[in-house]
């Protein structure tokens, strides 16, 4: 493996690492997306019509909200002691870093709410036909915010109410995969085809994977500088 490829997996396993020693961050994400998706049959009334209606917004809209709490920490430890100076010096590209570190967060914060999003679908009456389409949704769409979430991580460091700002920046930027994520469900729900929502996914993530990272990239070396 070349040193580049190994410094990436150094990144990932190092994060990863510091994830589980502080694993009340990421039981945090889950735990809010299953508490605050269970409280919607008390809202709106257990009819089952209701909830199976709204079940695709309300699991994306959830877990676009859950994916937040976890951002502001993305790149704030190494920042405050100073690590992430030495990243921005190392001889990896500081883009490929950040992907490394992303992937790292999607694996703690985005990959748990696509395994629990088909049991809290369950809480909510989703037809069987939508389960699939559901985590396919999420497989693709879960990265995109973690993706833009770094870039707005990264605008805000060293700012005050950090977290508070993060959401103002990168909600906006959320709806495209929101809307997405959600009408492939309910495309599949109704018999018509996902496919066309899905592939806007994809490319949602295909334009954000070389974009995100890079943009993040430069707004972490300004922050450093």
């Amino acid at each position: 493996m070349n040193p580049a490829g190994a410094a990436l997996l150094a990144v990932i396993g190092r994060d990863l690492r510091l994830a589980l020693r502080q694993g009340a961050d990421a039981a945090m994400v889950v735990l809010f997306f299953v508490v605050a998706v269970a409280l919607f049959p008390f809202g709106v009334g257990p009819e089952a019509n209701v909830l199976a209606r709204i079940a695709p917004g309300v699991l994306w809209v959830m877990a676009l909200l859950a994916a937040l709490l976890s951002l502001d920490r993305l790149f704030l430890a190494d920042y405050e002691d100073g690590a992430l100076e030495l990243i921005a010096l190392a001889p990896v590209p500081l883009a490929l870093v950040v992907l490394a570190k992303t992937f790292a967060h999607w694996l703690v914060s985005g990959l748990p709410l696509v395994l629990a999003a088909p049991a809290l679908a369950l809480l909510l009456n989703l037809p069987a036909e939508g389960f699939a389409t559901l985590v396919g949704a999420m497989l693709l769409g879960t990265p995109v915010l973690s993706l833009v979430g770094a870039v707005g991580a990264a605008l805000t460091l060293g700012a005050r109410r950090g977290g508070v700002l993060i959401a103002l920046l990168v909600l906006p930027l959320y709806i495209p995969a929101l809307i997405f994520g959600a009408a492939a469900v309910e495309a599949a729900l109704s018999g018509a085809s996902a496919r066309p929502h899905l592939l806007l996914l994809g490319a949602l993530l295909a334009a954000a994977l070389p974009l995100c990272p890079w943009a993040a990239a430069a707004a972490v070396r300004q922050s450093v500088e």
